[in-house]
């Protein structure tokens, strides 16, 4: 498969299993957020396969595609890429917080291209959360200062990126 046919099939299968999905906040197709999540780590990494796991992060979460269905699909490095930053938590696991830390402890463990698929993520659905609903970016945005703690091996700029994010919702939170 060719660098560009991988990133294709990952779009049109990322498109197909969020199928019916809408953002949150503006109703578009739930799809946009993992393509808006592969064109940073593409410009980051410019690595095909990573940049098909950013389209897929989100689908083992949110639909009903396993594991398994990524990697027979798209091999064994994609998956990989994929359950790094999977949430391993479950509800039974305890409140909120505990769930969290949980999948923060999990991340702390990704890869660099992993950990820059999740600062990414971070990115999109920060901006989106800081602007649309107020109230709950304060949960939101203390607990992604908590992970940002734990990715610092992710792709630098994008780091500085989900750093600089942080900082000026909270500088601006303080006013």
């Amino acid at each position: 498969m060719s660098d560009f046919d991988i990133v294709r099939k990952a779009q049109q299968f990322a498109a197909k299993a969020h199928e019916g999905q809408k953002r949150k906040y503006t109703e578009e197709p739930y799809v946009y957020h993992p393509m808006r999540v592969a064109f940073w780590v593409a410009t980051a990494f410019g690595d095909p396969e990573v940049t098909a796991a950013a389209l897929l992060h989100d689908v083992v979460e949110d639909t009903a595609v396993t594991l398994d269905d990524i990697e027979t699909q798209f091999g064994s490095r994609v998956a990989g890429l994929v359950e790094e930053v999977t949430d391993v938590s479950n509800q039974s696991d305890g409140n909120r917080r505990v769930r969290k830390a949980i999948d923060r402890d999990h991340l702390a463990q990704a890869s660099p291209e992993g950990q820059s698929i999740k600062l990414a993520d971070l990115i999109d659905n920060g901006e989106s959360i800081f602007q649309h609903d107020p109230g709950f970016a304060k949960v939101y945005m203390r607990e992604k200062e908590e992970l940002l703690a734990v990715l610092s091996r992710g792709d630098k700029d994008l780091y500085s990126h989900a750093e600089e994010m942080l900082t000026a919702y909270f500088d601006g939170e303080k006013r």
